[in-house]
């Protein structure tokens, strides 16, 4: 599953594939002082058309975060599958009833104890520019005979498949 994308499409369909199957990721965003600040994140819709969307508290800190600088950077890490996405993008807060309810998941009960009734509860929308992602074929034993054979020969291993697409 991990050859040359052909197209700029193939590589924002990988892209898409890679994000939806690791699901949580890192948010990160510029405090206020100018200090990076990164946070885990579940990623709510399975569709990536250049948009990722979360759930947050209005008066949290990363809303207000991307209130004064919507610049993001949101980092996928697939372990099983030894797998890596980074996206940056603009980030923007709002609520939307309806989009709520299509990307409402029981499980966010955890932290949203009365559902989309919840009060401050709001949307997060990342409006992806550019992505790149490394792409490890082959799983665990590929990799671990690449890290033997690198320091055997000394000579680095091959990190896998690496490709860049703009949005």
């Amino acid at each position: 599953m991990s050859s040359e994308p052909t197209s700029v499409a193939d590589a924002r369909r990988r892209v898409t594939e890679l994000a939806r199957d690791a699901r949580i990721c890192m948010l990160t965003t510029t405090g206020l002082d100018g200090r990076l600040v990164s946070r885990p994140m579940a990623l709510q819709s399975a569709e990536f058309d250049g948009d990722l969307w979360f759930f947050a508290y209005a008066d949290s800190a990363k809303v207000r975060q991307l209130r004064v600088n919507p610049e993001v950077n949101v980092a996928f890490s697939d372990q099983r599958h030894h797998a890596r996405v980074s996206v940056t993008g603009t980030a923007q807060e709002g609520y939307d009833r309806a989009r709520a309810e299509r990307l409402w998941n029981p499980l966010l009960k955890t932290w949203f104890p009365e559902g989309l009734d919840t009060p401050g509860l709001t949307l997060i929308k990342v409006r992806a520019s550019s992505a790149e992602y490394w792409d490890s074929p082959g799983g665990s034993v590929v990799s671990l005979l690449g890290f033997a054979k690198a320091a055997v020969t000394g000579r680095p291993p091959r990190a896998g498949e690496n490709h860049e697409v703009d949005f």
